[in-house]
């Protein structure tokens, strides 16, 4: 199957695109891993549309600099809520009378101010402030998350780290 790739240039930039559109992710991987060495290495490397946390590393190992993606808005207008443990669907009941913070790792304000149950509610009776705060919260766990890859980085285990992330979110939330 052939995968829609595109390079496309933008201020005398090049990216890639059109890679995340269905395919499995190990022919995308390998579409990537093909495709971003003939990027200029002197220049950042931007893959646009794309970012799922627990691929986040991959793309990095593979020599890009940048991604961006509406994940982390769109699923928190749709409950989905990012955590270090995994996804969490904050309309499921289970959450009604959690009083924990949706993610007990995270500094963000949502986490260190209201419950999951509050967030539940808010959800549940369809206010908007519940947008408002997963979409803060998510943009958080991801700025957090690309801060922990650049120091694994510099620690030199980007790979533990891409394979701790990767169990968490196989795991899912506790």
């Amino acid at each position: 199957m052939l995968v829609p790739l595109h390079i496309s240039r933008c201020r005398g930039q090049k990216l890639l695109g059109g890679v995340s559109v269905g395919e499995p992710k190990e022919e995308m991987l390998g579409v990537m891993r093909f495709t971003a060495p003939l990027l200029p290495s002197d220049k950042p490397r931007y893959l646009m549309g794309v970012g799922r946390p627990e691929q986040l590393a991959d793309y990095v190992a593979l020599g890009i600099d940048m991604m961006d993606c509406v994940l982390p808005t769109r699923a928190a207008r749709h409950a989905c809520i990012y955590t270090s443990e995994g996804r969490v669907l904050i309309k499921n009941a289970r959450y009604a009378e959690d009083q924990k913070p949706l993610d007990a790792s995270c500094s963000c304000s949502v986490c260190r101010r209201y419950t999951r149950a509050y967030l539940r509610h808010l959800f549940a009776t369809g206010e908007l402030t519940a947008a408002i705060l997963a979409t803060h919260h998510n943009v958080h766990f991801y700025l957090d998350l690309m801060r922990q890859i650049r120091e694994a980085i510099g620690f030199g285990n980007l790979v533990k780290f891409s394979s701790d992330v990767k169990a968490r979110y196989a795991a899912g939330p506790a």
